[in-house]
């Protein structure tokens, strides 16, 4: 059964109604043109077992992944809950799915990834991980970011945050395994998709 995916067209004007803000448009974009980049690799090595993932579901998912950011900025809501709440409220249900899972994978199927086997939100999640604002870094980079941002000087949540880098790490191994480029060559892979321009009319958040 096929299911509901909004067009890049379709997700700028969302960006457009949901007021994000300026510089959360650029790190949406070029996130899904990481995104794309890894769907394109897997396609073209041909080693994973099964079909790589749906391109226009990980464009999707990886332009409306922070969908919800500039309103919880705002409230101190949890954007991944309330964007994965929008998506299913616009009747992408599926797109809802990758972006709830954007900030956390609800389960690391470890056994499944050393087989080649990954989904949208997999790489929708590693796709964000490797984006800081409008600049595609290693890992590490982000990891000092997210624990300055977010980490509070609060040990459990700076744990939690190592945790889920750990994983992430161990992700990025599993993945480049079928690709036939380095995380640091990312950037010579990456599509001119066909994401118009972003207003200069939107506030940039603090």
């Amino acid at each position: 059964m096929a299911i509901a995916i909004p067009s890049p067209s379709q997700c700028r004007d969302l960006f457009d109604q949901f007021a994000m803000f300026d510089n959360i448009r650029e790190h949406s974009i070029l996130v899904a043109r990481v995104a794309g980049a890894l769907v394109d690799g897997l396609a073209r090595t041909g080693k994973c077992p099964g079909p790589p993932p749906n391109r226009d579901e990980t464009i999707a998912g990886a332009l409306l992944h922070d969908i919800a950011k500039t309103l919880c900025i705002k409230t101190g809501c949890h954007h991944a809950e309330i964007g994965r709440q929008i998506c299913v409220d616009l009747g992408y249900p599926e797109i809802g799915a990758i972006v709830a899972e954007h900030v956390v994978l609800q389960h690391f199927h470890a056994d499944l990834y050393q087989r080649g086997l990954f989904g949208a939100k997999e790489l929708v999640f590693y796709a964000d991980k490797r984006v800081r604002h409008d600049q595609v870094v290693p890992l590490a980079s982000r990891l000092e970011y997210i624990l300055e941002r977010y980490g509070d000087d609060n040990p459990q949540k700076e744990q939690h945050i190592r945790l889920n880098f750990k994983r992430t790490l161990d992700f990025e191994k599993y993945l480049f395994s079928f690709l036939d480029l380095t995380p640091d060559e990312i950037t010579l892979h990456l599509r001119e998709e066909i994401f118009l321009p972003t207003a200069s009319t939107h506030q940039l958040s603090s």
